[in-house]
């Protein structure tokens, strides 16, 4: 489960629209394959209800993200939907690849494109909602944004859509656990990618 073709941990990089599901595939790869390692973001944003620092998000202040893009310790990072900013930490996660565990990043379409471009051996995976009417049911659904921040997310999910294209590989959000276990299944059959356009 840990190696792909070539014998070593590999990195997949899960992204998609706003409120596809991402945060809560990725906690059920975390609840039932532990064996797999899944980055913790950094954000400047406030925790939503129910998400807890160092697990969700590793909650930081605007001087402190200053400060990690100055000392090049984010492997991407990014303004999301005009507002907080969001980054992987580097080091975390080269650190898991050396040790030979396989690493999962949860990240959006901006950081995905930067990944890309320092980890080109990663599989980057779409994670895609049945259809577009679902996905604002999902995102009207967790009541987590207000009428203009939710029109501003839907906006932005339009152009996320339309980016499935550039990536390896496409998994239909349709049920979570089925979604986490053909994510899951990446890790010990890597797909031929498909080519970038």
């Amino acid at each position: 489960m840990n190696d792909n073709a070539d014998g070593h941990a590999f990195l997949i990089v899960l992204a998609g629209p706003t409120a596809v599901g991402k945060g809560t595939v990725a906690a059920c790869v975390r609840e039932h394959h532990p064996d797999i390692w899944i980055s913790v973001s950094v954000t400047t944003r406030a925790p939503r209800p129910g998400e807890i620092d160092g697990v969700h998000y590793k909650f930081v202040s605007d001087a402190e993200f200053d400060a990690m893009v100055a000392a090049d310790e984010l492997l991407e990072w990014a303004v999301v939907h005009r507002a907080a900013r969001y980054g992987t930490p580097r080091r975390p996660v080269e650190d898991q690849l050396a040790a030979g565990r396989p690493a999962l990043l949860e990240i959006d379409l901006q950081g995905a494109r930067q990944v890309r471009e320092r980890m080109p051996d990663a599989l980057f995976c779409f994670l895609a909602p049945p259809d577009w009417d679902e996905l604002v049911r999902r995102l009207v659904g967790r009541g987590t944004e207000g009428e203009p921040e939710r029109d501003r997310r839907l906006r932005t999910a339009r152009v996320e859509m339309a980016a499935e294209a550039e990536f390896d590989v496409t998994i239909v959000n349709t049920d979570v656990r089925d979604a986490c276990e053909e994510l899951v299944g990446l890790f010990s059959s890597r797909p031929e990618s498909r080519p970038r356009r």
